[in-house]
C-alpha cells in the first residue's frame, strides 16, 4: 500500500511539473513553441503563469495538495476549515501568490475574502473552476473504493474553504474516488465507474450550478479513448476540441480522467497531458496521480522521482507514512 500511495503522490507531482511549462497556452501555441514535450522543462519566460518555475518544479496544484495534508495531519485527519484556510493563507502570503499570478480565480477570491474577514460563501458557492479537484488526489488514498458517501462528505468538508458548488465538489470527488479505486488495482473501467458513483453522491452536497454533467462528459470521453486507441494525436485533439481542457471543472476533470483511462501509465499520461494544451499542469496532476496510484511508485522512473525530490525539497515518504497510519486506524 505504501508503494501505491507514493505512486499517487509522485504521479501528482510529475504530472504537475511536466505540464507546468505550457500551462494555459492553447494547443496550437504549445505545438508551435515546444514541438512535442518529451521531458521536464523550465517555464518559458513568455508564459506569464509558468515563467517563475524551473525544470521539475511543481505548481500550486501539488503545493496546495500537500498543504491540505499538513492541515489534516495537524487535526488528526478531521477536516477543519479554519486550519485548512490558515495553511492555505500562510502559503499564499509566503509565495506572494496574490501578486504573482499563482492562485486560480476562485481560490484567490475566497482567500482574499478570508484574509479580509469577510463571508467567503458568496465566492465559494459560485466557484466552478478546478481548484478543489486539482489538490484532492491524496485524499483518495484515505478511503476504500466502496466508501463513496464518506469520501464525498470528506471532500466537501475540505473543499468548502474555497469551493462549495455541486460541480467543484463533484469533480473533486471523482478524482479522489479514482485514486482510491486505482490504489486497489481495480480495472480501468471499474476505476471510472467508481469516479462516477462518487460524483453522483458529491454533487448533491454542493450549491447548484448549471454546469454540464461530468459523468456524461466522462462517458463520452471514454468512448473517444476506445475509438482512438494507440492514436495519441487525434485522441488529444478530440479531447481538446470537444471535452475541453480549460480551468472549468466540467472540462478539466473529465479530460484528466479520460487521459488516465487512455494512457494507463504515469509516464505516458504526464506527457500526453503536457502536450494537450490548456490547463496542462492541473490536468496532468489529476490524471497522473490516478495512473501513479495504479502502477505504484516502484514503476515510476527513479530519475523522475529524484528530480521531484530535489527540485521541490519535498519528503513524499513522510506524507505517505501519515496516510498509511491513518488508514491503519480506520
Amino acid at each position: 500500500m505504501r508503494n501505491k500511495v507514493l505512486g499517487a503522490l509522485y504521479g501528482m507531482a510529475i504530472g504537475d511539473a511536466m505540464g507546468m511549462p505550457p500551462e494555459l497556452w492553447g494547443r496550437k501555441r504549445v505545438q508551435a513553441y515546444f514541438g512535442e514535450i518529451t521531458d521536464f522543462l523550465d517555464g518559458p519566460k513568455e508564459n506569464d503563469v509558468a515563467c517563475n518555475f524551473t525544470r521539475g518544479q511543481y505548481t500550486d496544484d501539488t503545493s496546495q495538495a500537500l498543504l491540505i495534508l499538513d492541515a489534516l495531519i495537524e487535526t488528526d485527519f478531521v477536516p477543519d476549515t479554519k486550519v485548512i484556510g490558515r495553511h492555505l493563507m500562510e502559503w499564499a502570503d509566503r509565495l506572494k501568490a496574490f501578486d504573482n499570478n499563482i492562485l486560480g480565480p476562485s481560490s484567490k477570491a475566497a482567500l482574499l475574502a478570508l484574509k479580509d474577514g469577510k463571508d467567503v460563501s458568496q465566492f465559494t458557492s459560485k466557484a466552478e473552476t478546478n481548484g478543489a479537484a486539482m489538490r484532492i488526489a491524496p485524499v483518495g488514498c484515505l478511503f476504500s473504493s466502496n466508501e463513496h458517501q464518506q469520501l464525498a462528505q470528506y471532500v466537501m468538508d475540505i473543499s468548502k474553504v474555497t469551493h462549495s458548488t455541486d460541480v467543484a465538489v463533484g469533480g473533486a470527488a471523482m478524482i479522489a474516488a479514482a485514486v482510491s479505486s486505482a490504489l486497489e488495482d481495480k480495472s480501468w473501467d471499474a476505476i471510472m465507474q467508481d469516479a462516477i458513483a462518487a460524483y453522483d453522491v458529491a454533487k448533491e452536497l454542493g450549491a447548484e450550478t448549471y454546469s454540464a454533467s461530468l459523468s456524461g462528459r466522462l462517458k463520452l470521453a471514454m468512448g473517444y479513448a476506445k475509438q482512438y486507441e494507440g492514436q495519441d494525436e487525434p485522441f488529444l485533439q478530440t479531447i481538446y476540441d470537444i471535452i475541453g481542457s480549460g480551468v472549468i471543472t466540467s472540462e478539466s476533470v473529465p479530460a484528466a480522467l479520460a487521459i488516465a483511462y487512455y494512457a494507463n501509465d504515469p509516464h505516458r499520461c504526464s506527457l500526453l497531458c503536457a502536450n494537450l494544451g490548456g490547463d496542462t499542469d492541473t490536468i496532468g496532476a489529476m490524471a497522473t496521480a490516478i495512473c501513479g496510484a495504479k502502477s505504484g511508485a516502484d514503476a515510476i522512473d527513479s530519475g523522475w522521482k529524484q528530480l521531484m525530490d530535489e527540485a521541490n525539497g519535498t519528503d513524499f515518504g513522510r506524507y505517505a507514512d501519515h496516510i498509511i497510519a491513518y488508514r491503519g486506524k480506520k
